[in-house]
């Protein structure tokens, strides 16, 4: 897990330096291609990860949609080149923080990320408010994953500009970290301003909830990371060897701190004739990605037909990661 440098005080103090054991993340799948569906599934896989002690869940994002989904494989908009949107316009998505706090309610370990929220479609103050809440009543367990998206009707679904949608996102973050350390709150901005605001409770974190930011290398991204937190998710940068050390240099460049970077991304599997993970060679490439700055590894886990071996499967992967990376076996 992590430890925190500093006293453990949520109101008006920035986010500590954190020294971070590598971790291990499960997607849940909160979307489907068509409906009506019967979502215990996903509540299945998350009591099962909690019980098995994986270190972190993830539920994506999508608010509504469009029609022209074929945008998701253009770059200069946002999506990832020769990718496809996982499900049509009728898609079935659920809202993410709503989702986490289904999931909060029913484990007591197992940290809860999005990954990742389009935080500009939610009212700062709200988002703020929403969040918090998550994180105290969780005990301390959430952290927001967000980026800027790809879809430009999602944002006039919102009555928002598409090409304003990375000052949207700063302006998000900015009114989210005020209200988080602040306990009268001023903020003022081309978008809003306000003094004397008080939003109680804070989060239990210190310095709020930790942000994880979505991005390709470029200036955005790394201004970003300085100014919001060193957590960063990878988007569309190709050898992750080479974007790792590439994002690390560029950070030192912006006046960040390249060693408190913290990493997510997929966990390298090595998969069997059958299509099924080979544990002992996925986890063999661990820990040079380990070495070079990757603190989080996503699982692609796909779970056993019988619901009653989600559990046992999940201890295995569990064990041999920790194993590769020198955790203890327990939490």
């Amino acid at each position: 897990m992590s430890e925190i440098d500093g006293d453990r005080c949520g109101v008006g103090v920035p986010e500590m330096v954190v020294r971070v054991q590598p971790e291990l993340t499960v997607n849940l799948g909160n979307f489907a291609a068509q409906g009506p569906l019967d979502w215990t599934p996903l509540f299945a896989l998350a009591r099962a990860a909690d019980a098995a002690g994986v270190d972190r869940l993830a539920v994506a994002d999508h608010v509504a949609f469009g029609e022209q989904l074929d945008d998701f494989a253009r770059p200069e908009l946002g999506g990832h080149a020769g990718s496809q949107q996982p499900t049509g316009s009728d898609g079935h998505w659920l809202e993410p923080l709503t989702t986490l706090s289904v999931v909060a309610g029913m484990t007591s370990h197992v940290r809860l990320r999005t990954q990742i929220l389009l935080a500009a479609l939610r009212r700062p103050v709200i988002l703020a408010k929403s969040a918090a809440t998550l994180d105290v009543l969780s005990g301390g367990r959430l952290d927001i994953g967000v980026g800027i998206g790809w879809q430009r009707a999602e944002y006039e679904a919102a009555g928002l500009t598409f090409e304003s949608r990375g000052r949207l996102l700063d302006h998000t973050l900015e009114v989210c970290q005020t209200l988080w350390r602040e306990q009268r709150a001023s903020y003022a901005s081309p978008e809003l301003s306000f003094t004397g605001i008080h939003q109680m409770p804070k989060p239990l974190q210190p310095g709020g909830v930790p942000i994880w930011l979505s991005g390709t290398i470029r200036d955005t991204t790394v201004r970003r990371l300085v100014r919001f937190g060193q957590r960063w998710i990878p988007w569309g940068d190709g050898d992750m060897k080479d974007a790792i050390l590439r994002m690390k240099d560029a950070l030192a460049k912006a006046g960040g701190d390249p060693d408190a970077l913290q990493v997510t991304a997929p966990l390298p599997v090595v998969r069997d004739g059958d299509g099924q993970m080979d544990i002992a060679r996925t986890m063999e490439r661990v820990p040079e990605m380990v070495a070079l700055g990757q603190t989080d590894f996503t699982c692609p886990f796909r779970p056993p037909a019988d619901p009653g071996e989600i559990e046992a499967k999940l201890r295995d992967i569990v064990s041999a990661f920790r194993g590769a990376v020198g955790r203890s076996p327990s939490r």
